[in-house]
């Protein structure tokens, strides 16, 4: 399908930085756009809510400053991600510096976003809806969002449960617009996987977290070089809503990661992300499945060159894997 006239010509690779909590800000979301991927980074990461502004300003300019001295490369359009629910009290606040700085891309999470759509389109934005389900996809478009994520199982931070061949097919029955997919992708080969599952995008968040840009902690990061898929727990307790967190990081807090009660939806607190008992974010960390292909701490720029080498590769490899076979 045709890419959304925003990205299209600005990337080095079909891939979109997921916005994550804590972790993501200017530093991360500049290097990811110079590397030729989408940046982004959570409204409510700037806080108090007057630095929001402060971000916009500053990676909005030090990006249009980047594309004219380099107008060779690639340079890709940043987002911002709101949370769409009662427990932000930010959202018309953040919303309105979105339009004031006409942010390329929103990125919404939770329920149908009626109101940043209006917003987005009034500037010529377009908005992304993370959905883990054929329901929530159903009623995002409904709600006129221009493209798809698709938050598959293995996704780091709060994800689904489906498999990513199951939803992409089901969503591809009734939306030929932009997908993006989401869930344990941190190699080259993985974004050349989702494009052959049927995505436009990857969208990748922990490999991102071990890089020496991103706002998270030296043992966080290491504890993620050290992981492998079977390290990762599935719960509801820390925010109301079913995530993929770090073992090592639940049992350093104090709890058997092995048998974790379930928490209701109505603790859901993103504001402060996470309740003050359980300290998601802080101290029990997220991650996606795809941890046991992250052995390495470099910057965005390094990491992206070597995706890009691997997915070169493994297209080359598929393509004359096909040359082959027609010679037969």
């Amino acid at each position: 399908m045709t890419l959304p006239a925003v990205v299209q010509g600005r990337l080095s690779l079909p891939v979109i930085g997921s916005p994550m909590f804590i972790v993501s800000g200017p530093e991360l979301v500049i290097a990811q756009c110079k590397a030729g991927i989408v940046g982004s980074f959570p409204a409510l990461n700037a806080r108090p809510k007057e630095v929001l502004e402060e971000w916009l300003k500053r990676i909005s300019g030090e990006l249009e400053d980047y594309r004219a001295k380099h107008p060779e490369k690639p340079v890709a359009p940043f987002a911002v991600n709101q949370i769409v629910h009662h427990s932000n009290d930010r959202l018309m606040h953040d919303m309105e510096l979105c339009v004031k700085y006409k942010v390329p891309i929103i990125i919404t999470s939770l329920r149908a976003p009626n109101e940043v759509v209006t917003a987005a389109h009034s500037y010529g934005g377009i908005v992304l809806h993370d959905v883990i389900n054929i329901r929530h996809a159903k009623k995002a478009l409904e709600a006129g969002v221009d493209g798809l994520i698709l938050v598959c199982a293995g996704a780091g931070g709060h994800a689904g449960t489906l498999s990513p061949f199951a939803l992409v097919s089901e969503v591809r029955q009734f939306f030929d617009g932009p997908i993006a997919l989401s869930g344990s992708i941190a190699h080259g080969r993985h974004i050349l996987a989702a494009q052959a599952l049927g995505a436009d995008f990857a969208y990748i968040g922990t490999r991102f977290i071990a890089t020496q840009e991103a706002n998270a902690t030296p043992d966080y990061k290491q504890m993620l070089v050290d992981s492998a898929a079977g390290d990762i727990v599935y719960s509801s307790l820390f925010t109301g809503v079913h995530g993929n967190y770090l073992k090592k990081s639940i049992a350093n807090a104090g709890l058997d990661p092995d048998n974790l009660p379930e928490a209701d939806k109505s603790t859901m607190s993103f504001g402060s992300g996470g309740s003050s008992k359980s300290k998601a974010w802080r101290d029990i960390w997220g991650a996606g499945q795809g941890v046991g292909s992250i052995h390495d701490m470099p910057p965005v720029a390094d990491l992206v060159a070597r995706l890009k080498r691997e997915y070169d590769a493994a297209k080359a490899e598929l393509l004359g894997g096909v040359a082959a076979q027609a010679a037969e």
